[in-house]
Parts: C-alpha cells; sequence; structure tokens
C-alpha cells in the first residue's frame, strides 16, 4: 500500500518544482496513512489530491478517505489579482499547462488537472461552478467529470457550482463516483466493474448511443481549428460505432435569439438518423441555447430582483425547457469544452473560456469533458459530454466507451509516464465483512 503513496510523492518532489501543481504537500501524513489503511477498503493506499486549501474537508474527500484513499496534497487554485479564473498559484509559483509551459492550465481546478496530468496522482478532487473541472481537463488531456448540481454536498451557495472530478481516463474515475455516492455494490463487484471499463465497453451501455452534436449552441464561436479537432472527435466516435448522431427534426431550433415553445420535439418522429459525413462542419446539430452569460453572472451576483433578474430566469426557464425536451428523447449531447485552446499566462482576453461550459452549471445537467485530440501547436481539446440529471453513472459510461476511439494518438506526452502504476490495484480487492 505504501509503495503507491511513495512513487506519487517522489514524482510530485521531481516534478512540482517546475509544474507548480500543489499548494501542499503531505509527506509524513501521507506515508503513515497508507502504512495504517485497511487493506480490504476498495481503495486502499491509492493516493489522490484535493482541488486547494479547504478540499480536505470536502465531502467528497472525506468519502474517498473513508474508502481507503490516501490524499497527499492540496493543488493549486487561483490566486488573487484577475477576474479571470483559468489558471493557478502553487507553492513554487504560477500553474504551467504540461503540453505548453507557455499556456495556462485552466482552472479553477488549475493543479488538480496538472498533477492528474504529469502522473503525480492517478486521480483529484475538483468543483465546477463554471467550466472549473471541465477547462482545466479539457486543456490538460485528462478526463473531467462535473456532478449533476445538488447531487453532491457543495458550499456554493448558488447552487451553481457541484463536485467533481480529474483522472487520467473515465475508467479510472468510477470508483470515485461510486465511492462518493455510496453506490451499493460489493467490493468484489466494483472491482470487476472498474477491470471491464479498462478492456472494453461497459455493458451497461448499449452502442451506439444516440447523440446530439452541437459545436458552438448557436451562440458561442469557436476557434476553427478548435471546432475542427472536436468535429473529427465526433466522426471517430461515429465510425468506431460508439454513438450514432440524431438530429431533432423541425421546431426551428436553430433559431438562437427566439423563445420558443420545445413541444414539437417530444414527438419520437422528431428524431432522425445522421449518416458520417466527411466534412466534420457536416456533423453540426440545430440544437441551440440562448446565451446564458448574463444569467451566470446575474445568478452568482445573489441578486435576482430586479431585471437583470427576471431576464436570467427567463433564460434559464427556456433553456431548461429546450435540454428537457432534448433528452427526453437522446441520451447524451456533445460540444467542445471550450471554444478556444489554452490561453497566455497573460489572461483570455476578450474570450470567454467558459462559453460552452457554465449553461450546464445554470441547469445543473451532469457534464464530462474526454480528450479530443491536439492543435497543431501542439494544445489539448476537449470533447464535453452532457446527459440528463442524475444521469451521472450512465454518463461515465459512455465516456468510458467514448474515451476509447475520440483522441487520436497524442503528438507527444506531457511528461515521461511513471514507472509502474500508482492508480488502482490490478488483483481484484478481498470482500469486506
Amino acid at each position: 500500500m505504501t509503495d503507491r503513496v511513495g512513487e506519487s510523492l517522489a514524482r510530485i518532489e521531481r516534478l512540482d518544482p517546475r509544474l507548480c501543481a500543489f499548494i501542499e504537500v503531505w509527506d509524513d501524513e501521507a506515508r503513515a496513512r497508507a502504512r495504517a489503511v485497511d487493506r480490504r477498503l476498495p481503495l486502499a493506499g491509492v493516493p489522490f489530491a484535493v482541488k486547494g486549501p479547504s478540499g480536505i474537508r470536502s465531502y467528497a474527500a472525506e468519502r474517498l478517505i473513508a474508502a481507503g484513499a490516501v490524499p497527499v496534497g492540496s493543488t493549486a487554485v487561483p490566486g488573487p489579482g484577475t477576474y479571470w479564473q483559468t489558471w493557478g498559484q502553487g507553492r513554487h509559483g504560477r500553474t504551467v499547462n504540461p503540453y505548453r509551459a507557455d499556456r495556462t492550465p485552466g482552472g479553477s481546478s488549475a493543479g488538480s488537472a496538472v498533477a492528474v496530468a504529469a502522473g503525480m496522482v492517478p486521480l483529484a478532487t475538483g468543483s465546477d461552478g463554471a467550466g472549473s473541472v471541465r477547462i482545466p481537463a479539457a486543456w490538460c488531456g485528462v478526463f473531467g467529470l462535473k456532478t449533476t448540481n445538488g447531487l453532491l454536498p457543495s458550499p456554493d451557495r448558488t447552487g451553481l457550482a457541484s463536485a467533481g472530478v480529474l483522472a487520467r481516463s473515465a475508467a479510472e474515475a468510477r470508483p470515485f463516483l461510486r465511492c462518493v455516492l455510496g453506490i451499493p455494490d460489493t467490493y468484489d463487484a466494483m472491482y470487476d466493474s472498474i477491470c471491464d471499463a479498462m478492456d472494453d465497453a461497459p455493458a451497461a451501455v448499449s452502442l451506439p448511443v444516440p447523440a446530439v452534436f452541437s459545436p458552438d449552441l448557436g451562440y458561442a464561436r469557436p476557434d476553427p481549428e478548435v471546432a475542427g479537432v472536436v468535429g473529427a472527435a465526433v466522426e471517430r466516435l461515429v465510425a468506431a460505432g460508439v454513438v450514432r448522431l440524431v438530429r431533432p427534426g423541425g421546431a426551428g431550433l436553430a433559431e438562437a435569439p427566439a423563445l420558443m415553445d420545445p413541444s414539437a420535439l417530444m414527438d419520437p418522429s422528431a428524431l432522425t438518423e445522421l449518416s458520417a459525413p466527411a466534412d466534420p462542419s457536416a456533423l453540426a446539430e440545430p440544437f441551440v441555447l440562448l446565451d446564458p452569460c448574463e444569467a451566470w453572472t446575474t445568478v452568482r451576483g445573489g441578486d435576482l430582483s430586479g431585471g437583470a433578474g427576471a431576464r436570467a430566469a427567463e433564460v434559464r426557464a427556456e433553456n431548461d425547457r429546450r435540454l428537457d425536451a432534448l433528452f427526453a428523447r437522446t441520451p447524451l449531447l456533445l460540444t467542445p469544452v471550450t471554444p478556444n485552446r489554452p490561453h497566455g499566462h497573460e489572461g483570455p482576453g476578450e474570450l470567454y473560456s467558459t462559453a460552452l461550459t457554465w449553461a450546464f452549471n445554470l441547469s445543473g445537467h451532469p457534464a464530462a469533458s474526454i480528450p479530443a485530440g491536439f492543435t497543431a501547436d501542439g494544445c489539448p481539446v476537449g470533447l464535453q459530454l452532457v446527459a440528463a440529471r442524475g444521469a451521472d453513472v450512465s454518463l461515465l459510461d459512455m465516456a468510458v466507451a467514448a474515451e476509447k476511439h475520440a483522441a487520436p494518438p497524442a503528438p507527444r506526452k506531457a511528461l515521461p509516464a511513471p514507472t509502474a502504476p500508482t492508480a488502482l490495484p490490478t488483483r481484484k480487492a478481498p470482500t469486506a465483512p
């Protein structure tokens, strides 16, 4: 049990001075926990990191520790001084993207994403109020999950933020979700499920999964190269038989500025199958939402009175109606995670990196980021998967199936891989009494 924790701590000592992913590292305490852990527990001796200085007190961290996992440190989050949160400040300096040191890793779960991407830990906690798990996951080339709002306890009084996880793969995030949700499987069944996910698409997912693809949700303006990478990833999923693209017929879904009644979408005949065209732009769906920027900002500010509050409620209700209609007929929505590639440390400029993520903090839907590929200049790009509220386990199953085919081989690794796995035990855990 101590070996995996020791390997993690050694890798942190070697890599963190240049990546700046950690605020604190709990070397002695982690080694003591690893020696004392009950080996019958499902995550016995698995090292993990927590987001920010208060992450060790989070519900998710408590559940992981109860399952035998060992916290090794707290990860970098944005410091004071800027309104934008897609960066981090670690104990050695500003947190850097492991693929491009001149670019930010995203945020606010910046250090968690970097620690996972560099193999310092196999798993890290996060929280997501506007894309704070999904954006750094996308920009660091790892898996990130935002859970359904309200599914797990959150200190955020606005209701926008929810707990999340960053992991090297969706398959390796499965034990996190099972442990924090308290899914009543035996430990043997849990390990069987995890091992199955490593090798084959989980049996719980019937492939191909019907899915709608929207490259911009009707209002974002994605970088053409980012859009191309994501479109190519969707093409690979179609070709591999993982998803079957469908389109909601009629209903004027492409008319983003108008508030409309989506009831026409409830007709089963409204979903029509798409073939897999060669041009990624032809995969685009006419599904759109209203731009949630003002609504999110108003809700975050806490003052819902007056005209701004009324407009926020109207946008939120209309987007909820559109999403409810969509998920009543198809289980999966696909979009880019961000409209842009990782920006420099000076900031994003006029761009909103959150343009395609914060809609689902307002609506409360679970959403995940899986690697989709790289831009020509070596920046990772993420594909966002969104599912119905409460369908977190199904979303994770779909992500496990999709991540095997979405991204082409990486042009280069962020950093040398660990010499030995530091995540899950390869053998089946004994059944607890």
